[in-house]
């Protein structure tokens, strides 16, 4: 009758050869591509097979048992093959995909939720910011939970497998921080600490450092260093000393030792430690292999310590960091070597790799090649029953109505205060858009906007606190009550963590199956300091609407650091991200309505406002036939006549400048057109789709570009201004061969107030009458 020990360990002789058949598996993947796959271009494709093998018994241990159907991972980029491995024994990936790793259609380079065909909780490859982002999924969950859209019982764990030189990022611990202020919990980071990264071991002074920071900021640390069998020979006489020697050995040292081997081992130990007490008795009671098989028994390759470990941290909701010592390029030939980042295996080694496995030449994709039918079924039959084989799939997320949105009404408005009116309207709605809504801001509430609409919702906090200010009667414009049905994450000043914040709920759909509004606020010249995490968000497709104001020189009085100049390019350059800039109140209202609608399509992507403080006179309307234009990039404001020589083409919150410079040259150039650009990047995107239509087979009719330009004459001129990079409209010149004489910021700005600087910058009407008489003399 089998007991329970007799499970147990048949548990992990099960995990081991998981363990076994994950190394090999992501091993030879790695090698098809590099040394057997045809290689048309002479590149070395790449791969990270020492990386991965450090990852094998982790994974192993983590996806076959300790994971649950609700938990969500970000893998380490370099152990992406471990990952299609996991998924190729569960029958979830074919062997055509992996064939192609790094090729055209097969398998990516790292993990990636739009570009992988398998599961793919988090996208990962940009270091740092794969783990990162699991906080704030985790703080996602909460809110969600905390709004009645998910039960508490439903609540996975966040995890992030990571290579230790991943803890050199500082998104790192600006993401702690935030966590801590938001009682972060069910998040597990497990750190693969082989002590090598891609140009060398890392530093000895980190040794206990980073369990003091996380444990600083309210984590349990779980250190696993040691295997069962490292224990068990310091447990024997002469033990101690050789655990204070392994303590104390420099990782650069354990590393070359490693590689060297089990004679090497045994050379160094008796000579540091081989005079003490049984040491040397000790060591002659292995043999060389069985030696080094002993010194690189470390907690993150021992299946039996890391169940144990994961078992440990199951039972509560606080957060967890696993510190799991490994061998960089474990079970291989290079392990140990300090060019294995990106060395791999030759063909002599990895030949010998597989007969040592047992596995026949032409098998070697085979899942279960080497193994008996008895052992093939039997771990077929467990990995099917294994948590990862139950995951929860992500599904298609309901649909939320987006009512009209109407405009704010005066005659004089900024583009800010007008999207600060339309959030509180909408708070006071009852629509169930507005209970969908979820703002968030690194500090920057107040003087984005944001104010009105958490007066309106509140903070969300999952335990109530106070307003101390308002209990005491002391006046304030804030009443920001916070409490759990808050709609407002408040975030410290840090834009990685704004972004992260910003994609972690802008997946809430297909994560948790509820769709959240994300609307995220911050200082226009800012979003540079975001661009890695904004860039990570986008890439895997997470939906939110990013507010970048106050923007531009017109920011006057704040100087040369607060303006900013080319952010009408990141909006025009970044994929899965449509840039909008509004001059007027009305075309705000109508690009959020818009907005809320794109998020939700499947062909849609996140929006990107570019707003302004500055007030300025608002136009009137004869009626609604600029709609569909200004949702496609631009409008004419004021039509040119037939045959018009000249336009003049104006984004955002210049408005004023060019209607003066129209008004002033309108009587000297029959017909002159003024064009709104509301998007320079839907125009430039439609007008490069419908250059390439005759490669891809898509539409051959005009873009909206080449539609407004071809109201004027042939070769007519253009004055393009915005109070951005020139470079976001003169590109305009080329789509039908118009002359441009561009008018935008390509410097650093400077103090001073509109009038100083739009002259100073040549952004003014004066500017404009200039550049088209410039235009007109070189015609």
């Amino acid at each position: 009758m089998a007991t329970k020990s007799d499970d147990r360990e048949d548990l992990i002789e099960t995990l081991k050869a998981l363990d076994t058949r994950l190394r090999w598996l992501s091993s030879w993947m790695i090698h098809n591509a590099n040394n057997l796959r045809p290689k048309r271009d002479g590149l070395k494709v790449g791969g990270h097979q020492a990386s991965c093998s450090s990852m094998t018994a982790l994974m192993s241990a983590l996806y076959f048992h300790a994971l649950r159907p609700q938990d969500k991972v970000a893998v380490k980029p370099h152990a992406g093959p471990v990952l299609h491995a996991i998924h190729y024994l569960l029958d979830e990936q074919t062997r055509e995909k992996m064939e192609a790793f790094r090729g055209l259609g097969g398998v990516q380079s790292y993990p990636s939720r739009t570009k992988d065909t398998i599961p793919v909780d988090f996208s990962t490859g940009s270091v740092g910011l794969g783990v990162a982002i699991t906080a704030f999924t985790s703080l996602v969950q909460d809110y969600l939970i905390a709004h009645g859209q998910l039960k508490e019982e439903q609540a996975g764990r966040m995890i992030a497998l990571m290579g230790d030189a991943e803890l050199d990022e500082g998104n790192i611990y600006e993401c702690l921080i935030e966590g801590y202020k938001h009682d972060l919990r069910n998040c597990w980071w497990i750190v693969d600490y082989n002590r090598q990264s891609l140009d060398a071991t890392t530093a000895e002074r980190m040794f206990r450092r980073f369990d003091d920071i996380f444990e600083t900021c309210g984590w349990r640390v779980l250190t696993l260093k040691y295997g069962k069998k490292q224990l068990a020979a310091f447990k024997k006489p002469g033990g101690k000393a050789l655990q204070g020697w392994i303590d104390n050995c420099p990782n650069a040292d354990f590393a070359a030792l490693t590689y060297q081997g089990g004679a090497a081992w045994r050379v160094r130990l008796m000579a540091d430690i081989g005079g003490k007490s049984n040491v040397k008795a000790l060591l002659d009671s292995y043999d060389d292999n069985q030696l080094a098989d002993l010194m690189i028994n470390l907690g993150g390759h021992c299946v039996e310590t890391l169940v144990e470990a994961f078992e440990s941290a199951s039972n509560d909701e606080l957060p967890t960091m696993f510190i799991a010592y490994t061998v960089k390029g474990h079970g291989l030939p290079l392990a140990g070597h300090k060019d294995n980042h990106s060395g791999m295996m030759n063909t002599t080694q990895i030949h010998g790799l597989r007969d040592d496995l047992g596995i026949a030449e032409g098998e070697e994709w085979d899942k279960w090649g080497g193994l008996g039918d008895n052992a093939a079924s039997r771990l077929q039959a467990f990995v099917d029953d294994s948590p990862i084989a139950h995951k929860l799939r992500e599904g298609a997320s309901e649909a939320i109505h987006v009512p009209p949105i109407p405009a704010p009404t005066g005659d004089e408005q900024s583009t800010q205060a007008a999207f600060g009116r339309i959030l509180l309207d909408l708070a006071k709605s009852g629509e169930e858009l507005a209970d969908r809504i979820v703002t968030t801001a690194p500090d920057v509430t107040q003087t984005t906007n944001l104010g009105a609409f958490v007066n309106q919702r509140g903070l969300f906090r999952r335990q109530e606190l106070a307003d101390v200010f308002y209990n005491a009667k002391i006046p304030s414009a804030q009443k920001w009550s916070q409490h759990a049905a808050g709609q407002h994450i408040e975030l410290g000043i840090a834009e990685n963590n704004f972004f992260l914040m910003l994609a972690a709920l802008g997946l809430a759909g297909p994560h948790f199956g509820t769709r959240l509004m994300p609307i995220g606020t911050v200082y226009d010249p800012f979003v540079s300091r975001g661009l890695d995490a904004l860039n990570y968000g986008c890439y895997q497709d997470s939906r939110f609407l990013l507010v970048g104001t106050p923007s531009g020189l017109t920011l006057a009085g704040e100087g040369g650091a607060h303006q900013s100049i080319n952010t009408p390019l990141i909006g025009m350059g970044q994929p899965n991200l449509a840039y909008f800039e509004p001059a007027y109140a009305d075309e705000l209202a109508l690009m959020m309505e818009q907005a809320f609608r794109h998020i939700q399509d499947p062909d849609g992507s996140s929006v990107y406002l570019r707003l302004s403080t500055r007030q300025i006179p608002q136009v009137s309307r004869e009626d609604d036939a600029w709609h569909g234009d200004a949702l496609k990039g631009g409008y004419w404001l004021r039509k040119p006549g037939a045959g018009a020589e000249a336009a003049i083409v104006f984004t955002g919150a210049i408005a004023p400048e060019a209607m003066a410079g129209w008004e002033q040259l309108a009587e000297d150039i029959p017909g002159l057109g003024l064009l709104n650009v509301t998007s320079p990047d839907l125009l430039h995107r439609g007008w490069s789709a419908r250059r390439s239509a005759r490669w891809t087979g898509g539409p051959a009719e005009p873009s909206h570009a080449e539609t407004l330009l071809s109201a004027l004459a042939p070769g007519a001129g253009l004055i393009t201004v915005l109070d951005g990079s020139p470079g976001a409209l003169s590109w305009l010149g080329g789509v039908l061969g118009n002359r441009v004489s561009p008018l935008g910021t390509d410097r650093f700005g400077q103090t001073g107030d509109i009038p100083d600087l739009y002259r100073t910058y040549r952004l003014d009407a004066e500017a404009i009458v200039d550049a088209a008489a410039e235009l007109f003399l070189e015609a």
